[in-house]
């Protein structure tokens, strides 16, 4: 059966959605969406082709934007921001540039953005700015905050990373609902097994690692990883094998978060941001290492590469064939990197500087699907 592959990409300015065709190399772009609000992150339903969009920001509030056809969206606030309060207090500007304050949202100054989005079983699920995780039964239209991680002990001592304190990766396991794991930078991996009631701290280094000394505040601390954890992704097999890229190093976890063991050894530097595990195989992923978070935040050697290991993380290698190679200061940020389901995945990633490229095999060549978008901020796919 034909499949058909839509890259999901939330931008500064609106989401877009670019359509593949079946053979994934001719590429049709549809946006700005979203009445171009920030978008932090967009993700989709492969069975129905709904589309969720979160973002926001100081000016706009934050929100979720769905859409059932990817061309109309409609917007469920969380939180009002300050154009409400200046429509609020000016009706007759308001009134001659057409426009309404939106009514009171139930969230309005306890949420600056929202950040990501995830869905388990029936729950769509959206993490915030200030680190917070809220839910929704009934698709996006209405919002309620998943207490148990706000009471979490530790919350006192959470300490925000350079972009605040954000709750930016939620992943789900499929055969059961009940199980997530979540990451704020700077507070760490976060695992709930009863929906969200209770929550455990899972930032343990394995008894595999060796604690070491280490210059950089972001560094593993005693027996704990960094707690800057920049992206976490799940392999799709019935055991809970977690991969972490870290603010200093990459990370695996074959128990689910218990413990984690460094697998950083053979990439380039200690730093990046995305992380993406192939589909069908879970010993198969790829990140994409910058060269320090003070030195630029660019490819090492402003040459680019996505970085492949087919072992789970044991050794590296690689791929550069079709990427800029000379001059290349992009910046892939956090969860800029995504692949498709496809048998043979797709693997996809954006840059602050408006591009997206695609590899269509696994890594091995690079191909730029579209350009000059505003900075891209997140990519993810629905194969359908």
């Amino acid at each position: 059966m034909a499949q058909s592959v839509q890259v999901l990409i939330g931008t500064t300015k609106g989401a877009f959605v670019l359509q593949g065709n079946e053979a994934r190399d001719h590429w049709t772009v549809s946006g700005p969406h979203c009445d171009g609000w920030p978008i932090n992150h967009v993700i989709g339903d492969p069975e129905t082709g709904t589309l969720w969009a979160a973002g926001g920001g100081d000016w706009h509030g934050a929100g979720v934007w769905r859409s059932t056809d990817g061309e109309t969206w409609e917007l469920s606030k969380l939180a009002n921001g300050q154009a409400d309060a200046w429509l609020a207090e000016s009706p007759e500007m308001a009134e001659q540039m057409g426009m309404q304050p939106a009514p009171p949202a139930p969230f309005t100054e306890k949420i600056n953005t929202l950040w990501s989005l995830g869905r388990a079983g029936g729950t769509l699920y959206a993490g915030a700015k200030p680190a917070a995780l809220y839910s929704s039964a009934d698709g996006g239209n209405s919002w309620d905050i998943v207490q148990g991680l706000s009471d979490h002990p530790s919350g006192d001592k959470w300490e925000p990373g350079a972009a605040g304190l954000v709750l930016h990766s939620i992943v789900a396991d499929p055969g059961d609902a009940r199980k997530l794991w979540i990451a704020i930078s700077a507070a760490g991996v976060f695992a709930t097994e009863d929906g969200g009631q209770t929550w455990d701290r899972r930032n343990r280094l394995s008894n595999a690692v060796a604690p070491g000394t280490h210059s950089h505040p972001a560094a593993p601390c005693g027996s704990d990883t960094g707690l800057c954890v920049h992206n976490i992704v799940r392999a799709n097999e019935p055991g809970d094998l977690i991969y972490q890229q870290n603010h200093h190093g990459t990370y695996r976890s074959r128990d689910g978060g218990r413990s984690w063991d460094d697998i950083t050894e053979g990439l380039p530097s200690t730093f990046g941001f995305p992380v993406t595990v192939h589909p069908h195989d879970p010993d198969t992923l790829w990140v994409l290492p910058l060269n320090s978070d003070i030195a630029g935040r660019y490819p090492p050697d402003a040459a680019a590469a996505v970085w492949r290991s087919r072992d789970g993380g044991e050794t590296w290698q690689a791929m550069r064939e079709g990427l800029p190679q000379t001059g290349c200061f992009f910046t892939v940020l956090r969860q800029g990197m995504a692949n498709d389901t496809a048998e043979r995945p797709g693997i996809y990633f954006g840059t602050n500087s408006g591009s997206v490229f695609a590899s269509i095999d696994e890594g091995e060549t690079w191909a730029e699907i579209a350009r000059h978008l505003p900075t891209i901020l997140s990519v993810e796919t629905i194969t359908r």
